[in-house]
């Protein structure tokens, strides 16, 4: 590299800088010490390295990047407006974190085409960028080097404090992702101050353990990044390269130290850093012929875009690939009547993790690019089918291990790369560990599918760390969050097949261990789009009993039950409270019902009040489970035919 271009480097580095000191100190907030430590190497990424258009920001077989240290914002949306995507303007720069602007206080995806996803929870991005890092590897395993992009990931001392990082990591390393390359700002600061307060990890050492390939440079000399890039796309393992940086290069007084991580650098440190660096005083300026030289860098890859489109659309396969790459919208049809005939046939009592996996085999036979796995849960979750695979050109099955809460974040690296539909397995309970990426995922509108097994006390003997209680109420909770709880394998069909066409929202399918009967006899439209619908209707009911999942057989009972001595009700199935909230006001009116309301749910009675009258009956659990079969847990906790029959009788009806 000759003194020219490292001064052109060093002029196109600090532009970056200049427009993070403008935007920060005009939104009067933000953090930055991470972009301006690092605008020396992401000028090295973009310039030499990055396969990238920006006038065809979708282009699938660009290199993703993904800036985990999220509260580094600027660092993306300087380079995002220098090399020249069309929806981050000058104007977008001034109006950083400002209410209504495109660029957020996080990168959100969905508001900049540069912002391959929602970064901020540190950790979060490092494992999203695993995930994209093995739906290229899934895809170049199909239909060979026509996929060949790669991942880049830059993380901070945080992202790696994370306990998510160390499930990436580990992941990462046994899958020799060589095509995810992780830039580590490593300035040894956080929040609180110097991170030898909190942390004496050796970074190289925790990765090469993991079986990554590690470098170490200086991350403001220009030949030493340029140099780590090129071996790193070489390697054979992923790569970490760390990269040693000063926090908010360039400021006389705040470089170095915490107090310019989170906050603007103030008016005199301003013009202080801009003299520092050789930067004009006029905010928001960047020389004509520097911003000439990032167009550069933008207008490059439109030539890597051609050749791959022309390399592309020459391959014999390509119309193939556009169509096994689409994911079908799934329509009812000869073949959909007769899977659920022949579960109305069979009419046996089946758990509904058992008839989760039924849909499953069905569905793989309908949809080819689904992409399975299970956070060590496998046979318990019942998510692997007969063409589940683990390698080779067809795998699309990933064993995560016990990592559940990667195992979420990774779904939405798979979900934003594009061309596949993942779902993954663990037991609901576990939803806990995974609640940052479910949360995620509904954020970024992702088609993510969560089959949360052993739903409730019916799972019986592993006792209250295994049994969830609030966890319903705590996932309905989230926005653009469909929760199912199916009663038979009709509804968890039904279930299964809402989830496959919620284009921009994520599910959550809550599964039984025990056997549940089967409750549905009508099959040809899916009631569970409602959300909730009278399973069994009566001319002159005293009552409407209201049930989710293994609850509404014990309900079926006590409606019959209750006929026995003249007492006619209705019966709600609820597997899916979000979209029972969606109908209209009539509908729900309809079936909820004019006369006394009876809710019965093994967990939580959070959240069903707004659909009881003061008089009006719940029965759930509102304290930890037990150790015990689950027939006695049901009595223990009063959920049985005969305990809710009696007290319908003495407090309901009298």
């Amino acid at each position: 590299m000759t003194s020219r271009d490292k001064k052109i480097m060093q002029e196109m580095a600090n532009a970056i800088r200049g427009l993070t000191i403008d935007a920060i100190e005009k939104a009067n907030s933000g953090h930055p010490g991470m972009p301006m430590g690092m605008a020396d190497v992401a000028t090295v990424l973009f310039k030499n390295h990055m396969k990238f258009d920006p006038q065809d920001p979708d282009w699938i077989n660009r290199d993703r990047f993904v800036l985990s240290a999220g509260h580094g914002s600027m660092l993306l949306y300087a380079l995002s407006y220098l090399v020249g995507y069309k929806d981050c303007t000058l104007n977008q720069i001034k109006k950083f974190r400002q209410l209504g602007s495109k660029t957020a206080g996080h990168p959100e995806f969905g508001l900049l085409k540069s912002i391959e996803t929602t970064t901020g929870p540190l950790g979060q991005g490092f494992a999203n960028s695993v995930g994209m890092a093995m739906a290229e590897k899934i895809l170049n395993l199909k239909f060979g080097n026509i996929f060949d992009h790669k991942t880049w990931c830059i993380v901070g001392d945080g992202c790696l404090m994370e306990g998510i990082s160390q499930e990436a990591i580990s992941f990462a390393g046994h899958q020799k992702l060589n095509k995810l390359i992780v830039l580590f700002d490593n300035n040894r600061i956080s929040i609180d101050g110097s991170v030898d307060l909190t942390c004496s990890d050796d970074q190289e050492k925790r990765f090469r353990a993991s079986n990554w390939n590690t470098i170490a440079i200086d991350g403001h000399n220009f030949n030493q990044i340029d140099i780590a890039l090129r071996k790193a796309k070489e390697s054979e393992k992923p790569t970490l390269i760390s990269c040693k940086t000063l926090i908010g290069f360039g400021s006389p007084n705040k470089a170095g130290s915490e107090s310019c991580h989170g906050s603007p650098l103030g008016k005199n440190e301003s013009l202080l850093t801009k003299k520092n660096l050789n930067l004009s005083n006029k905010n928001f300026f960047v020389p004509k012929q520097i911003l000439k030289e990032w167009n550069k860098v933008g207008k490059k890859g439109q030539k890597f875009n051609k050749n791959w489109k022309n390399k592309f659309n020459k391959s014999l396969k390509h119309k193939e690939i556009l169509k096994q790459m689409k994911i079908k919208k799934l329509t009812r049809s000869k073949d959909t009547i007769k899977f659920l005939e022949k579960i109305i046939k069979s009419s046996k009592n089946e758990a509904t993790r058992k008839s989760s996996q039924n849909s499953l085999e069905f569905l793989s036979t309908k949809i080819t690019n689904l992409i399975g796995g299970s956070a060590d849960l496998t046979g318990s979750n019942l998510t692997k089918t007969s063409s589940s695979k683990l390698n080779g050109k067809c795998l699309n099955y990933i064993h995560y291990g016990v990592r559940e809460h990667f195992m979420s974040a990774a779904m939405n690296g798979i979900a934003v790369h594009g061309g596949f539909l993942p779902y993954g397995g663990t037991f609901l309970v576990f939803s806990d560990y995974c609640k940052n990426s479910i949360r995620l995922s509904a954020m970024m509108k992702q088609r993510v599918i969560y089959v949360f097994t052993h739903d409730s006390i019916g799972l019986g003997e592993d006792g209250p760390t295994h049994q969830p209680i609030e966890h319903l109420a705590g996932l309905r909770s989230i926005p653009n969050l469909n929760v199912f709880r199916p009663c038979d394998a009709v509804e968890t069909f039904e279930a299964w097949e809402i989830a496959v066409n919620s284009l921009k929202t994520p599910s959550v399918l809550a599964l039984s261990r025990q056997n549940l009967p089967l409750l549905r006899k009508k099959y040809k439209t899916n009631l569970s789009s409602k959300g909730g619908y009278l399973l069994k209707k009566t001319e002159k009911p005293k009552l409407t009993l209201i049930a989710s999942g293994s609850e509404v057989s014990i309900g079926f009972e006590i409606s019959q039950k209750l006929s026995e001595i003249g007492i006619q009700s209705n019966l709600v199935s609820m597997p899916c409270i979000e979209a029972f909230e969606r109908q209209n006001k009539s509908y729900k009116n309809k079936v909820l019902g004019s006369k006394p309301r009876v809710v019965i749910e093994a967990a939580s009675t959070l959240g069903w009040y707004k659909y009881l009258n003061p008089k009006d009956l719940i029965f759930g659990i509102d304290s930890f489970g037990e150790s015990g079969k689950g027939n006695q847990l049901f009595d223990h906790f009063s959920l049985t035919k005969e305990k809710i029959y009696k007290k319908i009788i003495n407090k309901l009806l009298k």
